[in-house]
């Protein structure tokens, strides 16, 4: 038999960690050239680019993911929309809040920022985990994409570049930028684990899951206790680059809580996928 021929399923899991032979040194490329110019940081580009990125995948991933599916045409198009349309909305509301300042320290005596981590996942997480629609979207959907889409996450490596420069505290850039680095380094390897049908491949997949959604536990909650206002708990002293102007706090207002409902659909995309497998068992 050859080596075409051969099942996906008995691709050997080692080649899953092939891809951190050339994502690891263009990271760690990456977060060179950041320290050793500085401008790159200063004109924002990193942080628009991800946040386009960020918005631009998901958006084309709906779309592909549709395709798979049987619904039609007219089907598709209403369900893209209605996924991309409050999706568009909460991008452009929180750019203009940012572009204002609006989640600037002192800007309002209501805590903003928290809010926009928040209240998008509470409002739109039973929505999307619930849905029969977005189901059908996760049954036809590759499992493998959910996954490998957060690779974009290497991009905060930019937070280890601000501490290398002086310009970020260590107690927060450091597990905030290296949970996010290593959640995007091992997207590939575990994308690739879950493409081989296993059931080890689909636990490694969840257990990145976890490890992505525990970064964010870990860094909006140092966010919090360190930032000024009524949750900050320890004062830090040293430079701060403000994490909450713009561009920097689209990453808190708009990339994290995406990032929380991307792992959330993922984890219920593999929890479908493990139901169905055992009743083919049983069948």
């Amino acid at each position: 038999m050859t080596t075409d021929a051969a099942p996906a399923a008995i691709i050997p899991p080692p080649r899953a960690w092939d891809s951190l032979l050339w994502t690891v040194p263009l990271t760690a490329l990456w977060i060179w050239l950041l320290y050793a110019q500085p401008v790159l940081l200063e004109s924002g580009l990193p942080a628009l680019a991800a946040r386009l990125a960020a918005y631009g995948l998901i958006s084309l991933g709906a779309w592909l993911g549709l395709e798979c599916t049987s619904l039609t045409p007219s089907q598709r198009r209403t369900t893209w929309l209605a996924i991309m349309v409050p999706f568009t909305l909460w991008v452009a509301v929180a750019w203009s809040a940012a572009i204002n300042g609006a989640f600037r320290t002192g800007y309002s005596q209501w805590p903003l920022l928290p809010a926009a981590i928040f209240l998008p996942v509470i409002i739109c997480a039973p929505l999307l985990l619930l849905s029969k629609r977005v189901g059908q979207l996760l049954d036809g959907m590759p499992p493998t994409w959910l996954v490998a889409l957060q690779l974009y996450r290497v991009v905060g490596s930019q937070w280890l570049a601000y501490w290398l420069l002086g310009l970020l505290p260590g107690l927060w850039a450091l597990p905030a930028g290296t949970g996010d680095v290593l959640t995007g380094l091992f997207a590939a390897p575990a994308a690739m684990a879950l493409a081989t049908g296993t059931a080890e491949g689909r636990k490694v997949a969840i257990l990145w899951n976890i490890f992505g959604l525990a970064d964010f536990v870990v860094a909006i909650t140092l966010g919090l206790i360190t930032t000024p206002g009524p949750f900050q708990l320890i004062v830090l002293d040293g430079p701060n680059v403000g994490l909450d102007g713009y561009l920097n706090v689209l990453t808190p207002a708009f990339v994290v809580p995406s990032s929380i409902l991307l792992h959330a659909l993922s984890l219920r995309q593999l929890r479908r996928r493990s139901r169905s497998g055992a009743r083919d068992v049983a069948i």
